[in-house]
Protein backbone atom coordinates (compact mmCIF):
# COMPACT_ATOMS: atom_id res chain seq x y z
CA UNK A 1 0.00 0.00 0.00
CA UNK A 2 2.82 2.39 0.86
CA UNK A 3 4.52 1.61 -2.42
CA UNK A 4 1.38 2.56 -4.34
CA UNK A 5 1.14 5.88 -2.52
CA UNK A 6 4.79 6.64 -3.22
CA UNK A 7 4.32 5.79 -6.88
CA UNK A 8 1.25 8.03 -7.10
CA UNK A 9 3.13 10.86 -5.40
CA UNK A 10 6.03 10.43 -7.81
CA UNK A 11 3.67 10.55 -10.79
CA UNK A 12 2.05 13.72 -9.43
CA UNK A 13 5.42 15.39 -8.92
CA UNK A 14 6.44 14.42 -12.45
CA UNK A 15 3.19 15.80 -13.87
CA UNK A 16 3.60 19.11 -12.04
CA UNK A 17 7.21 19.36 -13.24
CA UNK A 18 6.23 18.72 -16.87
CA UNK A 19 3.48 21.35 -16.72
CA UNK A 20 5.85 23.86 -15.13
CA UNK A 21 8.57 23.11 -17.67
CA UNK A 22 6.27 23.57 -20.66
CA UNK A 23 4.89 26.85 -19.31
CA UNK A 24 8.01 28.62 -18.10
CA UNK A 25 11.16 27.03 -19.55
CA UNK A 26 11.62 29.47 -22.44
CA UNK A 27 10.92 32.65 -20.49
CA UNK A 28 13.59 34.45 -18.52
CA UNK A 29 11.27 36.00 -15.92
CA UNK A 30 8.18 33.79 -16.00
CA UNK A 31 5.07 35.25 -17.58
CA UNK A 32 5.27 37.71 -20.43
CA UNK A 33 4.47 41.35 -19.54
CA UNK A 34 1.10 42.74 -20.59
CA UNK A 35 2.65 45.11 -23.13
CA UNK A 36 4.21 42.24 -25.07
CA UNK A 37 0.87 40.48 -25.41
CA UNK A 38 -0.81 43.71 -26.58
CA UNK A 39 1.81 44.23 -29.29
CA UNK A 40 1.10 40.83 -30.79
CA UNK A 41 -2.63 41.58 -31.18
CA UNK A 42 -2.13 44.93 -32.98
CA UNK A 43 -2.44 44.83 -36.75
CA UNK A 44 0.54 46.15 -38.74
CA UNK A 45 0.38 49.84 -39.65
CA UNK A 46 -1.07 50.72 -43.06
CA UNK A 47 1.10 52.45 -45.59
Amino acid sequence: MTLLLLEALGALVLLVFIVWWTMFSGRKKGELPDEATKDETKPPPRV
